[in-house]
């Protein structure tokens, strides 16, 4: 071997070594831009935003290291990558009405009705919450509540509560209209109901919790109900859906359902990045965001806020909202 061919073979090693770390990036924004989302890819996409962030460390060191065609196609995956992630972190231009009623409507997950309900009636009563959504609503959840005194700030209600995943609620400050209980085809119960405070539109609400993507078996019942919930466009009343979609913004199947007359309230102002659920019980995964507040475009947003909740795997969402004024 000759002086020469020592460097060279390690600089293929290195150019080798570079494409490899590329390779996951190149992937992963397939399966992101291409909304294409085959099995275990549904999992996976949840974490995107982590992926994103990390996608720059092989774009950098083949720059450094002057492999200008990895480095080249390295920083065009970040950038792609970036794209789809970084709008979160910016407020929209446009975030609907911005004359009307302010209304705070608030959703959060008990995890089997083991949540703080003291914490929870907090909420309510020191963010002026006048719509509460509620999931994982088992029976000890609703004698909680009750005992804690959220009957008395949000007297109205529609309530389906069940022991271990499948319960659901609805409290209100408002009298509920046509109020009613859906089970989706994951098995999980969807309480809905029409809220017209003084002086707005009447507005649809719904308790959102379409089945998790938890394992092989539940991937196509996921997608099913992620597309079988209430649209918002063409001649549908305004509506609002909330809850614990078991979905974050990185999901096609999330995006289209929104694409259907809705904003995600988080992404348009800048909060979108904020985790919802993981470590939050001491589980040790990273956050994502899958609680959401997605509003009728004619719905104005004004802030969201997160909170803990103790003993619930999930944050506390809270969306203050502008409800157009009736005419």
């Amino acid at each position: 071997m000759t002086i020469t061919e020592a460097p060279a073979r390690t600089n293929t090693k290195v150019t080798v070594l570079l494409w490899l770390m590329v390779l996951p990036g190149l992937c992963w924004s397939v399966f992101r831009l291409s909304g294409w989302e085959p099995g275990r890819v549904i999992q996976l996409l949840a974490f995107t935003p982590y992926v994103a962030a990390a996608a720059w460390i092989p774009a950098l060191l083949a720059l450094i290291l002057r492999r200008w065609t990895v480095g080249a196609t390295a920083t065009l995956i970040a950038a792609a990558l970036a794209a789809c992630v970084l709008p979160r972190a910016l407020p929209d231009l446009d975030r609907g009405a911005t004359e009307g009623v302010k209304i705070q409507i608030m959703t959060a997950n008990l995890l089997f009705g083991g949540a703080d309900a003291s914490e929870i009636v907090r909420l309510v009563r020191e963010n002026d919450v006048a719509v509460l959504a509620v999931q994982e609503f088992a029976p000890r959840a609703e004698s909680s509540l009750a005992a804690a005194g959220l009957g008395d700030l949000l007297p109205y209600h529609q309530l389906a509560p069940e022991e271990w995943a499948s319960g659901t609620g609805l409290y209100s400050r408002y009298p509920l209209t046509e109020p009613g209980t859906k089970r989706n085809d994951g098995g999980f119960q969807q309480t809905y109901g029409t809220v017209q405070p003084p002086g707005s539109v009447p507005v649809f609400i719904e308790s959102v919790h379409p089945l998790a993507p938890s394992a092989p078996d539940t991937f196509d019942g996921w997608r099913t109900d992620l597309a079988n919930e209430p649209k918002s466009d063409g001649d549908n009343p305004r509506r609002i859906l909330l809850g614990d979609f078991n979905s974050t913004l990185d999901h096609g199947a999330l995006r289209k359902l929104i694409s259907h007359g809705y904003r995600d309230s988080a992404d348009a102002v800048g909060k979108g990045l904020i985790g919802t659920w993981g470590p939050y019980d001491g589980d040790p995964i990273p956050p994502v965001t899958i609680d959401h507040v997605l509003v009728d475009e004619e719905i104005g947003v004004r802030d969201v806020s997160v909170h803990d909740v103790t003993n619930s795997d999930h944050r506390a969402v809270i969306a203050e909202l502008t409800f157009p004024a009736a005419s």
